[in-house]
């Protein structure tokens, strides 16, 4: 049961976690994927679909950048609209935890 938690709290955080990231500077799918790994647990595979979800909702746009090391990185930006959705959700993010704070130190 207590898995069951963490998989359902990691999904619905996932959209503001990769706008968190994508909110301090572009980035390409991989590090976004490593980032989310190592800060949340996340795995890799569910990041590109959000991505493309991202990018069809004009939260995010792309660019292609030539890679020594193998083929053309894609990389994510913010648009204004993501910039102005990650500054909602961080609002109802914060509003929401403190909320769950207060009921959990209630339950002393």
């Amino acid at each position: 049961m207590a898995d069951s938690i963490q998989v359902q709290l990691r999904k619905g955080a996932l959209d503001l976690c990769v706008l968190a990231v994508l909110s301090r500077g572009e980035s390409y799918g991989y590090e976004i994927a490593s980032t989310l790994v190592a800060a949340v647990g996340m795995g890799e595979g569910t990041i590109y679909p959000l991505m493309r979800r991202m990018q069809n909702d004009g939260l995010v746009a792309t660019r292609l950048v030539e890679s020594s090391s193998g083929p053309p990185r894609k990389y994510y930006c913010l648009t204004p609209l993501g910039k102005k959705v990650f500054e909602a959700h961080r609002s109802d993010w914060r509003s929401f935890t403190q909320s769950v704070e207060t009921l959990l130190e209630g339950e002393k």
